[in-house]
């Protein structure tokens, strides 16, 4: 099986859209879509799922404020209990109100950082990880899109010449 894949490179994002919309149109597989800043509408263009991150942020949030009220609970009720501002220490429910912010904090605190978490090992961005970026021109100014070939390169090269590419390669990808 080969690994050719084509790199049809544009320079403009409406143009991209198009192509994009017209590789759909035509059965062939993209890849992936370099580009320089986000294209509003290109995920839905080329039929990208929806992401499931909200879920996890919530899930990280409901993780969040557990910890923070187990965590206030045992400390300010039962190990180590505190008369403060003249409150009493022997039930949560009645420190309640002083315990709100901490629990927003530490919600927002596991959300936040548990996101970031996932979102580097979604995108597999790992520390000291190689760079995948094709071409050094899609971190600046043009639109490159990634075709698997099978067997049609020929057909696909004419093809993206057509949609407007103003540069198309047929690279070996190991």
């Amino acid at each position: 099986m080969s690994n050719k894949v084509i790199y049809a490179i544009y320079n403009d994002d409406d143009i991209l859209m198009d192509a994009v919309k017209k590789t759909r149109a035509a059965h062939h597989h993209i890849e992936e879509v370099f580009t320089p800043f986000p294209v509003h509408g290109l995920d839905k263009a080329m039929g990208l799922a929806p992401t499931r991150l909200a879920i996890c942020s919530f899930l990280y949030g409901c993780v969040g404020i557990s910890v923070a009220t187990t965590m206030m609970s045992y400390i300010m009720i039962h190990d180590w209990p505190q008369d403060i501002g003249g409150k009493p220490s022997f039930s949560f429910i009645q420190n309640m109100p002083a315990f709100v912010p901490i629990m927003f904090e530490m919600t927002v605190f596991f959300a936040a950082h548990l996101m970031v978490i996932t979102f580097y090992m979604r995108s597999k961005l790992w520390p000291f990880k190689q760079a995948e970026n094709p071409d050094v021109r899609t971190t600046d100014d043009h639109f490159l899109m990634e075709v698997a070939v099978d067997n049609n390169e020929e057909e696909l090269v004419s093809f993206f010449q057509n949609t407007g590419a103003v540069e198309v390669k047929v690279i070996e990808k190991n």
